[in-house]
């Protein structure tokens, strides 16, 4: 086996009952949910585990997703299995620094329950995103650079999938001149807002007044930024990163390509749902890709990994 790497899915992929059976089976995981309700204030049993609208708000969605996420890494790291790199997409990126040892735990529930305020709050109306499925890079960049309005890249998902974002009319107009290029499919989105787009500009800004106490700590494994696609290295760079990530595109598929190249031959996607795993068959199909969202997933992916040593 060559390198591993945990990669941690974003906000879409929660749903009522993630991590429900680490919370009532595993002490440390009980231990890492309580530890974000408590910072957070924000009761995480009730949004993870009960039938609730919350789950789908972003300012809850955040910090729920990061609980599950970093209950799982403990775990793992309970078992003695760590990682040589890591990544996350969008909200994700925060379960990648903690992996990384740059970030403590208690310092990302803090600052991911602002950033999910500040999204939340930011969010302008006449904002909007797609999906644009089959097309290339090279020609959404062309279309969304020649349409009047704010319209970019939010996500660079995989080959054939790339999310569009900004001010719906620009949203529009871009589509259709995509349509026109000979794109057949560009689905509308249900989101609260253009996120990942210049709209949200003010909420990066707000995260970087949050991030000013934070204290980061020497990173231990390196990890991928939506920003640039590079690894980061050197935790002076890390809080600009981060406000710039809220309003830039998410180069998810560059990351992945990054760790690759790096000599990652196996991803570790923790937490909810398969969005990863699934990006991660039409990046690369010959790297292993293995998921643990439920604790049936945990123990089967332990022993994998402690056989594969």
């Amino acid at each position: 086996m060559g390198k591993i790497a945990f990669i941690f899915p974003g906000q879409g992929a929660q749903y009522v009952g993630m991590g429900r059976d680490f919370y009532e089976a595993v002490p440390v995981c009980r231990e890492v949910i309580d530890k974000a309700s408590e910072i957070s204030g924000v009761d995480l049993k009730e949004i993870c585990f009960q039938e609730n609208e919350k789950i789908n708000i972003t300012e809850y969605t955040q910090i729920a997703m990061l609980a599950v996420e970093a209950a799982i890494l403990k775990a793992l790291e309970e078992k003695g299995i760590m990682a040589d790199a890591a990544g996350g997409l969008s909200l994700g990126e925060y379960g990648a620094l903690i992996a990384s040892g740059a970030m403590s735990m208690e310092d990302a529930f803090a600052v991911v329950r602002k950033r999910g305020i500040y999204m939340q709050e930011a969010v302008p109306t006449g904002g909007a995103m797609s999906a644009v499925l089959g097309a290339e890079a090279a020609l959404i960049e062309e279309v969304c650079e020649k349409t009047e309005g704010i319209v970019s890249i939010a996500n660079y998902n995989c080959p054939g999938q790339i999310v569009i974002t900004g001010e719906a009319e620009a949203v529009e107009k871009a589509s259709e001149s995509l349509k026109e290029a000979g794109v057949k499919r560009i689905v509308p989105l249900k989101v609260s807002g253009p996120f990942h787009s210049k709209m949200l500009t003010g909420a990066g800004e707000k995260l970087g007044e949050a991030l000013k106490d934070v204290e980061l700590s020497q990173i231990r494994i390196p990890y991928t930024t939506n920003v640039t696609a590079e690894y980061v290295t050197d935790s002076s760079k890390i809080k600009e990163l981060l406000v710039a990530q809220v309003s830039s595109s998410v180069r998810w598929q560059q990351c992945v390509e990054t760790m690759i190249a790096d000599g990652v031959d196996t991803f570790v996607e923790i937490g909810p749902g398969k969005t990863l795993a699934g990006f991660m068959r039409k990046i690369n199909r010959t790297v292993t890709t293995l998921n643990i969202q439920t604790l049936e997933d945990f123990e089967k992916v332990t022993e994998e990994l402690k056989r594969a040593e």
